[in-house]
């Protein structure tokens, strides 16, 4: 008997520890698929102030074509992880360029509209080389007393100066006051460029008071519309005004060519001034000097040798942020797809590692760092408004998150047609192929789309099997995950996604843009899933109507990558 109730007992035991057993087996669950809520990274010191005004955001699924998955084998692997944040997103990297001989603006309701579709978030004014003879407050040619009817020009030549007034309000140009409208109706933030080589060709006294005194008067007009603000444009240029000023007109013995030296003391006496200005009107702004992005060649102008020690040891922490200039590819060369879109990678890493070891070895401190002027400088196969300038967009969009760029500005919303050598996004209907009067480029349709379907934190994401196949990964707080996959080369490719540490929903949903046939690699076409260009040029006047791609998630996601493209992923979350 009690040998029978040892036994009963033993196997109630058992069957109490096969059921625990269960139980438990039924909740395990691995945990690489298991999401999680990873912790932001610290902001690098290159973003900075650039992030104080990151904005969560949120997925909003776009109108869809539910399509099949592709058949084609898959031998390219994007991995994300979505527990590796690399980044936020800061928003101020979507920004783009106005300039003062494009119009009012504010009178051109189809390129506001554009403007608005796109929300570059930050456009900088007066931009260029314009901003060394900028008068904001002045009206038609009534310079102040002091700013000479000559300076010397670009080619180191005393000419006529060809100052630009802000209150010139003739239709050819933008006054100051449309600026400022144009910014409201497109609900974008400024970044003004302040007049600093009045500083060095005025004839007062004093003639950095006078230009410092200048700049304060402008941020006390602005009563804290503009928080981000620049001391000149690329002042070490041989082509800008300032470069070299006459001896005989200068009172308080500057030296004849600038220097990063007295460009940094100067910085000084502006910021001082400027900062004063926003503090009696209770505002609080941030002010921008200028570096070089790149170490100079052994031809450079000796103000280039010394450029960048020049104005970190004068100016030393005063400035809040740090500004650089790139585009991109060689100048005046007719560079090939491969190199256009090879220096979206290269140059970016090496840009923000030049500045870093430059503050090092000069003792200043890291600061964000501002692009406030990108494009490419490839000529002579119409390049610039190529599907393939849209491309690099896309990658440099990329390399400056990877990177930790605090703030990106291109260059610039339009210019001038030149031949296919136009830096600008938008047509001015000059090309005498009768396109229209602000008709999109390439460009815009990409950056257009890379803003859309980008999240704001950047993922950790590698491709294993095809050099040409690009990832920026990303996510959003809502909890979709998404990419933008790049192929640059000239066959097309398919590649699988993988996704760690999350969970797919029910489908994912992607854009994805594709060049034309014409003009060999450069075509000025672009296509949305396969919806061309209404004009010669550009791409579909309906893209914001234009449904994405879906595909019904079965476990795999897998797509198409046609040649020389881009794509805009999100998958949604369970």
């Amino acid at each position: 008997m009690i040998k029978r109730m040892i036994c009963f007992a033993l196997i109630l035991v058992a069957f109490a520890c096969k059921k625990e057993k269960k139980a438990s087996e039924e909740v395990k669950v691995d945990p690489e698929i298991v999401p999680t809520t990873p912790a932001d990274p610290e902001t690098a010191k290159t973003q900075g102030i650039f992030l104080d005004d990151w904005v969560v955001k949120n997925f909003v699924a776009p109108a869809y074509d539910l399509v099949a998955q592709t058949s084609s084998v898959a031998i390219i692997t994007v991995t994300i992880d979505g527990n590796t944040i690399l980044t936020k997103v800061p928003k101020y990297l979507f920004g783009t360029n106005t300039n003062p001989y494009i119009g009012q603006m504010v009178t051109e309701p189809i390129l506001i509209n554009h403007l608005k579709d796109l929300a570059p978030t930050i456009i900088r004014f007066p931009g260029g080389n314009i901003s060394s003879i900028y008068f904001w407050n002045a009206l038609v040619n009534s310079p102040p007393a002091d700013a000479p009817v000559k300076i010397y020009n670009g080619d180191n030549v005393i000419a006529d100066a060809g100052y630009w007034y802000g209150k010139n309000t003739s239709s050819w140009t933008l006054s100051l006051d449309n600026y400022y409208s144009m910014l409201q109706q497109t609900q974008s933030t400024g970044i003004i460029t302040v007049n600093y080589g009045y500083a060095r060709y005025g004839t007062a006294a004093n003639p950095v008071t006078a230009a410092a005194h200048l700049a304060a008067d402008w941020v006390r007009y602005d009563k804290g519309r503009t928080k981000y603000w620049e001391i000149g444009n690329e002042s070490n240029g041989t082509w800008q005004a300032g470069y070299r000023i006459e001896l005989s007109q200068n009172k308080d013995g500057q030296s004849e060519y600038i220097t990063g030296d007295l460009y940094g003391r100067h910085f000084k006496v502006f910021a001082d001034s400027m900062k004063k200005a926003a503090q009696d009107i209770g505002k609080t702004i941030y002010i921008g000097a200028q570096l070089l992005a790149e170490a100079p060649a052994s031809w450079a102008t000796a103000t280039d040798k010394t450029w960048n020690a020049g104005v970190l040891s004068q100016a030393g922490n005063t400035p809040d942020y740090h500004i650089i200039h790139s585009y991109y590819t060689p100048y005046n060369t007719n560079s090939n797809v491969s190199d256009i879109l090879g220096s979206a990678v290269t140059m970016t890493k090496s840009m923000v590692e030049y500045v870093k070891q430059m503050a090092q070895a000069n003792g200043v401190a890291e600061k964000p760092l501002a692009l406030t002027e990108w494009n490419i400088f490839a000529v002579g196969s119409k390049q610039m408004v190529s599907n393939i300038v849209g491309i690099h967009a896309d990658m440099v969009l990329g390399e400056l998150l990877k990177n930790k760029y605090g703030m990106a500005s291109r260059w610039d919303i339009a210019n001038g047609y030149n031949n296919g050598d136009d830096h600008g996004m938008f047509g001015l209907g000059d090309e005498g192929n009768g396109t229209s009067k602000w008709n999109p480029r390439p460009v815009f349709y990409h950056m257009y789309y890379f803003q859309k379907y980008f999240g704001d934190r950047m993922l950790a994401s590698e491709v294993q099997g095809n050099s040409d196949i690009v990832s920026y990964a990303s996510s959003y707080s809502s909890g979709e995950v998404g990419a933008v996959l790049i192929n640059k080369g000239a066959t097309a490719q398919t590649v699988k996604i993988l996704v760690k540490n999350f969970n797919p929903g029910s489908r994912y949903y992607w854009y994805t843009l594709t060049g034309g046939s014409d003009n060999g690699n450069f075509s000025p076409k672009v296509y949305v899933n396969a919806i061309g260009p209404n004009e010669t040029t550009g791409g579909p006047s309906t893209y914001k109507q234009i449904k994405a791609y879906a595909v019904a998630a079965q476990g795999e996601i897998k797509l198409d990558l046609p040649a020389r493209a881009s794509v805009y992923l999100v998958i949604d979350k369970k």
